[in-house]
């Protein structure tokens, strides 16, 4: 199986699927027309990227590409949508790089908190303001405030509460009850949080439904002189609300992802919200970038295509369907012989029933098995006898209903 690796990766990973038998490509630079391009010609069955973007022009141009890997938590910067009206799955390393984020997270905070890098700036200039820098509120019982509740939102909150820290917290899938296991405070809405805290920690994932998130209304409800931290996406936040708000209320603000980033390692960037007036850290959009952290994803994404090339199933994979309403599952018990599935398959092809999941499980023995067949739609009885009746090697067949 071929695998085109379009990025930076461990070289123990692409030692690993070397070893593995696969026929490892791998090219950091490659990119836009350049993907396109690799992706045609080499004809790979996998990519793995990590911030590389991955647009529909690559899954035109690559006829064998059958699954993406992303090496980190996002996948907003693959186009989801282009691949999976081609059947090709796209899926990412969760969790991996939460400690990373967070030890990031709280890098900043404490930047902020202590005004690091004037510091630094004015010592290297010959300037001594201890006057100045001596004035710092400190984190103890403060009020951390966190939009997001996965691995690394708790990540977070497990490093704020090793400093004496309250948290408040929202989340779509929080619960009061969860919230008082965890020792937070739960909130009904982001404007909420804002509402409670001293410092707003943003880590949504990037998704239609977070675009713009933290906007003027979240932000109207922080405290003057409160910090903002964004180390999750760049879409989740309106930066020009951000900018008005460190202007009218001066809030400090720590942030590792912007607009319109570039898509190469290196080079010229201005982002708007660096240039507004006041204390304003950013940092390159490095959150995962940790040796232990890389290490964690690569070892994920070898992980996901070993498995994928041993079972065909998918890891992670972030573009299956939800169970739909409606449907019924058939379940068909037969002697492991030639045959019997294509009978069934015909049967609900000439009902014009749509298969939509299937699988095939073999028996200890390799004398039977029983396969499981959900289609769109009930059939009838009739077509449940054609089944049954119809091959001689069908013993049994059963219909659940949804509900």
């Amino acid at each position: 199986m071929k695998v085109l690796i379009a990025d930076k990766f461990q070289e123990w990973g692409i030692g690993s699927l070397k070893e593995a038998g696969f026929d490892v490509t791998c090219d950091p630079q490659l990119q836009d027309d350049g993907l396109r391009d690799a992706a045609r010609e080499f004809g790979p069955e996998v990519l793995i990227v990590r911030s590389t973007k991955v647009q529909s022009s690559v899954f035109e141009a690559a006829d064998r590409l059958a699954l993406v890997v992303r090496a980190g938590a996002g996948y907003n910067t693959i186009d989801v949508g282009a691949a999976s009206d081609r059947a090709i799955f796209v899926a990412n390393c969760p969790g991996k790089n939460a400690v990373a984020v967070a030890e990031l997270t709280f890098a900043l905070i404490l930047s902020l908190d202590r005004r690091i890098v004037e510091n630094v700036v004015d010592l290297r200039n010959g300037q001594w303001n201890k006057k100045e820098y001596g004035k710092a509120r400190g984190l103890k019982g403060r009020t951390l405030g966190i939009l997001g509740m996965g691995m690394i939102g708790q990540a977070v909150i497990a490093r704020a509460m090793a400093l004496e820290m309250n948290v408040a917290a929202w989340s779509r899938s929080l619960t009061p009850e969860q919230a008082e296991a965890l020792g937070i405070e739960y909130c009904e809405s982001p404007e909420a949080v804002a509402g409670v805290c001293d410092i707003l920690s943003v880590h949504v994932a990037a998704t239609p439904e977070t675009k713009g998130l933290v906007g003027g209304s979240v932000l109207g409800k922080l405290k003057p002189g409160s910090f903002v931290i964004n180390t999750a996406r760049a879409d989740v936040m309106d930066y020009d609300a951000l900018k008005k708000a460190v202007r009218d209320k001066g809030l400090r603000v720590g942030v590792d992802v912007f607009p319109n980033e570039p898509g190469s390692g290196a080079g010229e960037f201005a982002p708007d919200i660096m240039k507004a007036d006041g204390v304003i850290y950013g940092s390159h959009h490095i959150g995962a970038s940790t040796d232990q952290s890389q290490d964690a994803i690569a070892s994920e994404a070898v992980r996901i295509v070993k498995h994928f090339d041993a079972t065909g199933r998918v890891l992670n994979c972030v573009n299956l369907r939800a169970s739909a309403e409606g449907g019924c599952n058939l379940t068909v018990r037969h002697v492991n012989a030639p045959g019997v599935l294509a009978h069934t398959l015909s049967e609900l092809r000439l009902a014009g029933l749509n298969v939509e999941e299937m699988d095939n499980v073999i028996t200890s023995s390799a004398k039977a098995a029983c396969a499981h067949i959900r289609v769109d739609s009930e059939p009838s009885q009739d077509v449940l006898k054609r089944i049954f009746e119809g091959h001689e090697h069908v013993l049994a067949v059963d219909l659940k209903r949804p509900g």
